[in-house]
């Protein structure tokens, strides 16, 4: 218990230090601060909760690309993984897909007919959307 007390207090700054400074064990600190940085139960369900909603209803912003589209998506990933709540690769592969707009449509089809969608890692499919973007840029700046 000492050394783990010891342990936590090296961790912490002075006011984090004044918030566990009374409590008698290492178990006690480390709950009082995970209650003060993650939240009860209740506030964690609630988080959950709301970055779900976030993830259910993501889809790309208009004038938005693939990369900032990419980088809101993997900041509400990562915020439910650190809640414990994952998604599948698989699950996350078809919810960018479904995320796409209309425009991407051929694309989306192309990339569910060639790839196999349960085993496509997230990185390929991101790379393969980059790919595609640039190439409509290219199309676009010599159409000017």
């Amino acid at each position: 218990n000492a050394k783990a007390k010891h342990v936590i207090i090296c961790a912490l700054n002075s006011n984090e230090f004044n918030r566990v400074s009374s409590c008698a064990t290492a178990k006690e600190m480390w709950d009082r601060l995970e209650v003060t940085y993650e939240g009860t139960n209740q506030v964690k369900d609630a988080k959950i909760n709301m970055l779900v909603r976030e993830y259910e209803m993501f889809s790309m912003k208009e004038n938005e690309n693939i990369s900032g589209m990419f980088v809101r998506f993997t900041n509400i990933i990562n915020s439910l993984q650190s809640l414990n709540k994952c998604y599948t690769n698989s699950e996350m592969v078809r919810k960018i897909l479904r995320c796409l707009p209309k425009s991407w449509m051929p694309k989306v089809t192309a990339i569910e007919e060639a790839k196999d969608l349960n085993t496509l890692p997230l990185e390929e499919l991101l790379g393969s959307l980059m790919t595609h973007e640039m190439t409509i840029k290219n199309h676009e700046e010599q159409d000017k």
